[in-house]
């Protein structure tokens, strides 16, 4: 496998993408067959990559860490209204599937 590189496949930048932007690092392989492959790192899906219907956790490790970005931004909205919000499961809810589809996050 090759090293981290940033650019593009054809300018190759050594490293990860100084922003780490969604699909901006990729590493490379080649198969036994031959066949070059290239894989890009994702952090962030793009809108209409994952239908928003529906929403799926790989591990119960990346369902805690939704629920984790999910509580840290609800913090920060209910800072922002000044008031605790009695509605915080469906918020959560809402976030984390939004989170999940690349759409866009509750405020």
């Amino acid at each position: 496998m090759s090293e981290v590189f940033h650019g593009s496949p054809l300018s190759r930048i050594s490293g990860p993408d100084p922003e780490r932007k969604s699909y901006g690092s990729y590493v490379s392989f080649e198969d036994p067959d031959g066949n070059v492959w290239i894989v890009q790192e994702v952090t962030r899906r793009l809108p209409g990559r994952i239908d928003p219907a529906m929403t799926t956790f790989a591990s119960a490790n990346d369902l805690a860490g939704a629920m984790r970005r999910a509580a840290a931004a609800h913090g920060e909205h209910e800072k922002h209204n000044g008031q605790h919000d009695t509605n915080w499961p469906d918020w959560y809810a809402a976030y984390m599937a939004a989170e999940q589809a690349g759409t866009e996050l509750p405020r």
